[in-house]
C-alpha cells in the first residue's frame, strides 16, 4: 500500500508565496515521477508542473518563471515552491506519483486560496 500525503496549502495575498510539499510512503522502493495538478472549482484537474526521477522537469506554461519543482528521490518527496501567486492559481493542488508509466497514485489534496 502506498501513501501519498500533501501539506502546505492555505490563504495567501496576491504576490504573495507558498511552498507545498508531498511525501510517499508505503510499498514504494522507485519513483519514475512525482509531480503536481490542481482542479479550480468546475474545471478540469490540470497538470502544474513534473519531475521525473533523473530531474527532468514539465510545467505548465501559467505557471513558469513562477513555481519551481523540486524532488528528493532518497525521501520520496516532492515540493512546489509557488511564488508571484495569482487569484488564478487558486485551487485544489494534488499530488501524483508515478512508480512507472502504468502505476499512478493520488494524494487527498491541499487547498490554496489566492485572495485579497
Amino acid at each position: 500500500q502506498v501513501q501519498v500525503v500533501e501539506s502546505g496549502g492555505g490563504l495567501v495575498q496576491p504576490g504573495g508565496s507558498l511552498r507545498l510539499a508531498c511525501v510517499a510512503s508505503g510499498s514504494i522502493s522507485s519513483i519514475y515521477a512525482m509531480g503536481w495538478y490542481r482542479q479550480a472549482p468546475g474545471k478540469q484537474r490540470e497538470l502544474v508542473a513534473v519531475v521525473t526521477r533523473l530531474g527532468d522537469t514539465n510545467y505548465a506554461d501559467s505557471v513558469k518563471g513562477r513555481f519551481t519543482i523540486s524532488r528528493d528521490n532518497a525521501k520520496n518527496t516532492v515540493h512546489l515552491q509557488m511564488s508571484s501567486l495569482k487569484p488564478e492559481d487558486t485551487a485544489v493542488y494534488y499530488c501524483r506519483v508515478q512508480p512507472n508509466m502504468v502505476i499512478t497514485y493520488w494524494g487527498q489534496g491541499t487547498q490554496v486560496i489566492v485572495s485579497s
